[in-house]
């Protein structure tokens, strides 16, 4: 059988359009959230789905098992320029290739019935190139490291190498390519597209490949996920795995600092990072740390002296543990290594600390990805697939990124090469350099670091003229990240000179006098504590506004920090609107959101959402467990957020429920009946002995008629013999644990901007003072009482009088909220808008 002939190319030329996913380079948690939304997202969109295992060893490799030594020899023709062992490698590898046919998808209207199509089958014994189906990658959400595989391939960095991989991708049809890895992989996955004219040429010529075929994939399309713990991409604020990876080690010295207390010890703390300080950045904020070194910003002086300076003033003001982090590739200005057993010696012997190392190593790499990876991975994913499909040979490789929380593409490219002029730049001692390369936050978030670790001496605070009394206030219900915010609030005051009150049970407690200061070392473990140490409550100043003026007049409170939820945004409101009648409110006022509701208009992110997210997600995947053991069940799960479906949204994407109700859209009977005939055809495609459990999640507020129990015993009654269901409600623990590293360096970052504000404009004000019998203009003034809005990695001030324009006061949300449109994907996951019929909403 001839290269050229009907019968080896036909099945390949008129098969259904081909999606490929693969992960390369080092594993981080998350990839599989991003081959599984690969997967998903191509088998709806019309294509076949196929995975390719262990990186580029396997798409070098190929089915060994179909093709056996042929294929191998045929390729090496090319260099020998003999075409007989070639032409009859092809005519294998073609019927091979269509030997499965086309699996129906989603996109006719039926799931792939298998639960385990090629890979189960088939088995993977020699098979690296591997057709899946929707239910291939089903549990896949919430395992770490990559399932499909990576390997390092030398292979592939020949043109050699580079000729097998594209002819295994003709071969199976395939010319659009998802690749999840680092900034090495992705340059592969580049060369290889600039190659793939030359490649294909040289495999015609060789008659592995027919005219046809050669036509028909003469060009091939390829985009890029960034997977990598670092977070080292340029442009893209966030890598997946990154978050996963900052979560490890934050559990890690969150237990390392009670040991450390507790013994009076120092320990020195190396996490990954050779080129990008990020985690160690990030895991130096949100744990408390009190020295980290990064290598974009190694210390200005002799690093020993600066170390010892700042370590022996913490021990002076009654510190009893010392924490230092450092990059692995961390350096000093003349770039010499500086490392952990370095470290050790220099706070030995200068300080006599009792000192020990631990090396965090690869268990940064593992365990089950956070929410934020989850989410990150699953929108990434949907996008690479977009971008394969709209691809043209016009159009560069594109780069799948996240800015200012949008998921958008990038040339590829010029992202790796931005990438590695970082590493250029701190080897030609560039430092500045570097730094200006990374994204805003990773500098604002140095300067807090550098401002919640000082303890200043007389000589570097504010002249006394310039020096405030400052207070914070907590509003609402306790969320995640308050507590990092009030420490940065006090490190900050006393950083600069400034005397910091702390008003404990939110306005309640003001008028109760309730008031006191707050000194450096109070506060000094409150960065990983969850609730708020200060005490909440949902009380607003309209309860009593004259003695709240009054009590601000006897404190001599000059700004004041509200930390909270949609309330502290009414509390900003509130005194800001009785700024004429009452001149104590006449002070600066900034708002921090912080509400596992995520409603406050404008924001983004408030504190306390991811950290309750990961709660949400970790009880969903124990309840998994419980829904599969049973293989038929169908569990209902209640979730907070008030009239906000945030919450059951963005949880039901990350824990990978099926259904979702949220008071948004609502729930009536018609939605009802579809959802019930969506989960009898859903279970009725499971394999037998194979059915596994499913999640609905419902907001708390959904529906007043349709509640959680009358859910349950709905479709208890309705699934008969197929399903039955049980509920479960998470309360008040979505509100409580640990904070997210995520909410503890937000916290920190958007106290030090608060901070920073009010600093301002109370000088502002000082200089513009006048008796408060004069006029007072509320247009000029009504910016500086403002809530700082969390938009993306960007941060503004928004006044109160603007964001109550995007408020819907009645329902105490934000209007048009950028997660709602999450809700389809969510459904589109799970199956429900492949399999709901026309009319899926």
């Amino acid at each position: 059988m001839s290269a050229s002939s009907p019968s080896a190319s036909t099945a390949t030329l008129n098969a259904p359009p081909k999606v490929a996913v693969m992960t390369s380079g080092g594993d981080s948690a998350g990839m599989n959230a991003a081959v599984r939304s690969v997967v998903k997202m191509a088998i709806f969109r019309g294509c076949q789905a196929y995975v390719i295992r262990e990186g580029w060893e396997g798409l070098v490799r190929g089915n060994e098992e179909e093709q056996g030594e042929q294929s191998a020899a045929g390729v090496e023709q090319v260099k020998h320029g003999s075409n007989a062992a070639a032409a009859a490698a092809v005519a294998a590898a073609a019927e091979a290739s269509s030997s499965t046919g086309f699996v129906p998808t989603y996109g006719e209207g039926e799931l792939l019935k298998e639960g385990v199509s090629e890979a189960e089958e088939l088995g993977l014994k020699g098979r690296y190139i591997v057709r899946v189906g929707w239910d291939d990658v089903r549990g896949w959400l919430d395992q770490g490291g990559t399932l499909i595989g990576t390997a390092r391939c030398a292979a592939f960095r020949q043109q050699d190498g580079r000729l097998r991989a594209a002819h295994n991708l003709i071969k199976h049809g395939i010319d659009a390519l998802a690749v999840c890895g680092g900034d090495g992989s992705l340059t592969g996955a580049d060369r290889l597209r600039a190659e793939w004219p030359e490649l294909v040429e040289k495999l015609q010529a060789s008659q592995l490949i027919s005219e046809a075929q050669a036509k028909r994939y003469a060009h091939l399309k390829i985009v890029g996920l960034v997977g990598s713990i670092d977070n080292d991409l340029a442009g893209t604020d966030l890598t997946i795995g990154a978050p996963t990876a900052l979560s490890r080690i934050c559990e890690a010295v969150d237990s390392i600092s009670s040991t450390a207390a507790s013994h009076s010890r120092a320990f020195v703390i190396e996490v990954m990072g050779r080129h990008c300080g990020w985690l160690a950045l990030m895991a130096g904020l949100a744990t408390g740390a009190d020295y980290c070194f990064i290598p974009e910003q190694p210390p200005k002086g002799k690093w020993e002296d600066e170390l010892c300076e700042v370590l022996q003033k913490h021990r002076q003001v009654g510190k009893r543990k010392t924490i230092v982090i450092v990059a692995e590739g961390a350096i000093d200005r003349e770039l010499n290594d500086i490392k952990a057993d370095d470290i050790k010696v220099v706070l030995s012997d200068r300080l006599g600390l009792d000192t020990r190392v631990t090396t965090l190593g690869h268990t940064q790499r593992g365990g089950r990805p956070v929410a934020a990876d989850r989410i990150l991975a699953t929108l990434q994913g949907v996008e690479a697939v977009n971008a394969l499909l709209e691809a043209k040979p016009s159009t560069p490789s594109y780069v799948i990124t996240i800015r200012e929380n949008k998921i958008t593409r990038a040339p590829l490219m010029e992202a790796v090469a931005q990438t590695q002029l970082v590493a250029k730049r701190i080897s030609e001692k560039d430092f500045d350099g570097a730094l200006a390369l990374r994204d805003p936050e990773f500098d604002e978030c140095l300067r807090s670091f550098q401002f919640a670790s000082k303890v200043a001496e007389e000589g570097d605070k504010l002249p006394k003229d310039k020096r405030l009394t400052m207070a914070i206030i907590n509003v609402g219900a306790p969320a995640g990240g308050m507590n990092a915010a009030t420490r940065t609030f006090v490190r900050y005051c006393h950083a600069r000179g400034h005397r910091a009150l702390a008003i404990h049970n939110g306005f309640t407690g003001l008028l109760e006098d309730n008031v006191t200061p707050l000194d450096w070392l109070r506060v000094d473990a409150w960065a990983t504590r969850g609730g708020s140490e200060l005490g909440t409550n949902r009380v607003l100043p309209s309860v009593d506004a004259g003695g709240v003026a009054s009590k601000l007049q006897q404190h001599g409170i000059q700004a004041l920090l509200v930390v909270g939820g949609f309330e502290a945004f009414l509390s900003v409101k509130e005194l800001e609107e009785r700024r004429e009648q009452y001149p104590s409110f006449r002070i600066p006022i900034a708002a921090i959101p912080a509400t596992l509701s995520n409603n406050v208009p404008l924001c983004e992110f408030s504190l306390g959402s991811d950290t309750s997210l990961n709660a949400l997600v970790d009880a969903c995947d124990a309840i998994k467990q419980s829904a599969s053991a049973s293989r038929n069940r169908v569990f209902v799960v209640e979730t907070q957020g008030g009239k906000s479906g945030y919450l059951a949204v963005m949880g039901a994407l990350a824990a990978g429920a099926v259904l979702v109700y949220t008071p948004e859209v609502g729930i009536n009977l018609k939605m009802l009946g579809r959802d019930v005939d969506f989960l009898k055809k859903r279970f009725a495609l499971d394999v037998a002995g194979k059915s596994e459990g499913r999640l609905v999640i419902r907001s708390e507020r959904a529906s007043e008629v349709y509640t959680t129990d009358f859910l349950t015993r709905m479709l208890k009654e309705e699934g008969g013999g197929q399903f039955d269901a049980r509920s479960a409600s998470l309360g008040h623990t979505l509100q409580g644990g640990t904070p997210s590293p995520l909410d503890r360096t937000r916290g920190t970052r958007l106290a030090v901007r608060c901070c920073e504000f009010l600093e301002e404009h109370a000088w502002k004000a000082s200089a513009a003072s006048s008796p408060s019998s004069s006029p007072y203009d509320r247009e000029a003034q009504a910016h500086t009482a403002a809530i700082i809005a969390i938009i993306g990695s960007g941060v503004v001030f928004t006044s109160s009088r603007d964001m109550a324009k995007h408020a819907d006061m009645k329902n105490r949300v934000g209007k048009g909220a950028w997660w709602q449109k999450c809700k389809d994907l969510v459904e589109l996951m799970g199956g429900r808008r492949g399999l709901g019929g026309e009319d899926d909403k």
